[in-house]
């Protein structure tokens, strides 16, 4: 049999609340070098080097982080068949469904790998031998899931039963269960007849929304309709916002791997972990003799079993055990490590009340570069800015506040209304409310400014953009 192309579904949703304040709604987990040098994305998309018959990644993401995916693939060298943007979050199964339509698009049926993007696999190369192992499985109709061989009884993981064994190393899905209690997830790793739900899958696109269609009609239709109405913007395809939002929120477990017929498991050894917390941040990395992760300015004394993130100020530990301790630029978590599932409770009290640390971090990254808001009072906010070379802002105005620009490296061709001005190192410029501007970096070294905003309403969204190259509106 002529193996089918197989392309990977690198799936890019998700906002990380456990791994707060880190992990962010508009900066998440899959974006951050959480479990070595390369982000989590980046990690996904490398292991897959190698993989025989593999194609250029279909990645699905929310609208506000399209930039983010893109460049971060480009710098490992890399780049999606396409990036598919949801418009508002809709679980897996209608992500699935997007990737398959467009997988479908030109007539043919090629394997889908579908791989969440904020995932550890420590060992490559047992990952891509079990994705191996399962492709012909795949190609005869099956749909795949991958389970992972337990090393513990984790009550944090959903768990999958074996059913009868189809060949060697494969078996039919008899059943998913959820997260179990301690006593009962024992009884499944002892039984040996149950290995962890990865989230990880390999399907033929057309058998995937054939069972779609059997199973939720009603998903594949909204997903039809808002693939149907899709619009290409650079590297990007926008699905109908209309239509999407009409779809049911539903995981593909339960749309459809818990009612097909199809399901089989293949078992999957690679040090695998869904990086779901601080204590399995915890777990998978490198400690000193007293159990502790360091990460940063870190003084830790007499203390044992903690892990310490310290982004910016010096951390210090005092004859403490067990402990998270996460310090950013604008928040600082403090958590008994046992308990730390609970963190997503802390992020729904700050959405509550309405909390900016919430949703966003202190530094912004936009597809120009980024900007970090130093500080801010009644009717003022300083903000340092960074641009990248090549790259410009919008041409853009404000109706409510008025800005100063500081040059402290680099050079700035700035537009001014109907002026244009080189602004270079120690030099500084106006922009009076009300005047159209933009501001672009010409060098080849990155551009930073320092700029004073003042008025009577400093949001982001007192912007009018009247050109702009990232497709913003």
């Amino acid at each position: 049999m002529q193996r089918k192309t197989m392309i990977p579904v690198i799936l890019c949703g998700g906002t990380g609340s456990r791994l707060w304040p880190l992990s962010r709604e508009a900066y998440p987990k899959q974006f951050l070098p959480l479990a070595g040098s390369e982000t989590m994305l980046q990690a996904t998309a490398q292991r897959l080097d190698g993989l025989a018959g593999v194609a250029p990644p279909i990645l699905v993401c929310n609208e506000e982080h399209r930039f983010a995916a893109a460049e971060q693939l480009q710098e490992i060298g890399q780049a999606a068949q396409t990036i598919l943007l949801e418009p508002c979050a809709r679980n897996t199964a209608p992500a699935i469904a997007l990737a398959a339509l467009a997988a479908c698009e030109q007539g043919q049926d090629p394997l889908l790998l579908v791989l969440p993007a904020d995932h550890v696999v420590a060992d490559v190369a047992g990952f891509q031998d079990a994705v191996a192992d399962a492709a012909e499985l795949a190609e005869q109709g099956h749909l795949v899931t991958f389970g992972i061989v337990p090393t513990s009884a984790e009550t944090g993981y959903g768990y999958i039963r074996r059913g009868e064994e189809l060949w060697q190393g494969a078996w039919k899905v008899a059943e998913f269960v959820e997260k179990p209690d301690a006593a009962t997830a024992e009884a499944y790793v002892a039984s040996g007849d149950y290995s962890w739900n990865s989230g990880m899958f390999l399907f033929r696109a057309s058998r995937f929304l054939e069972e779609l269609g059997q199973h939720r009609p009603d998903i594949l239709d909204a997903c039809r309709a808002a693939y149907g109405g899709a619009g290409r913007d650079l590297d990007f395809t926008r699905v109908d916002a209309g239509a999407f939002a009409g779809c049911a929120s539903e995981s593909v477990d339960y749309a459809v791997m818990e009612k097909t017929e199809a399901a089989a498991v293949v078992p999957m050894s690679a040090g695998w972990s869904d990086v779901g917390s601080w204590s399995a941040l915890w777990e998978l990395a490198d400690k000193d003799a007293n159990d502790n992760m360091l990460q940063g300015d870190v003084l830790a004394e007499s203390s044992s079993g903690c892990l310490v993130r310290a982004d910016g100020r010096l951390v210090s530990l005092l004859g403490v055990r067990d402990l998270i301790v996460v310090d950013t630029d604008d928040a600082v978590l403090i958590a008994d490590k046992g308990r730390v599932q609970e963190v997503k409770k802390l992020v729904g009290r700050l959405q509550e009340r309405g909390r900016g640390e919430a949703r966003a971090h202190r530094k912004v990254y936009r597809p120009w570069g980024y900007y970090d808001s130093i500080d801010a009072g009644p009717r003022f906010q300083v903000k340092r800015i960074v641009v990248k070379p090549g790259r410009q802002l919008s041409l853009q105005m404000h109706h409510h506040r008025a800005e100063h620009w500081i040059v402290v490296r680099g050079t700035a061709r700035v537009t001014r209304g109907e002026e244009e001005l080189l602004i270079s190192e120690n030099e500084s410029t106006y922009i009076p409310l009300g005047v159209t501007h933009r501001l672009e970096n010409p060098g080849s070294i990155p551009l930073e400014l320092i700029e004073v905003q003042s008025g009577s309403y400093l949001g982001e969204d007192d912007i009018v953009r009247f050109e702009d190259q990232y497709g913003r509106n």
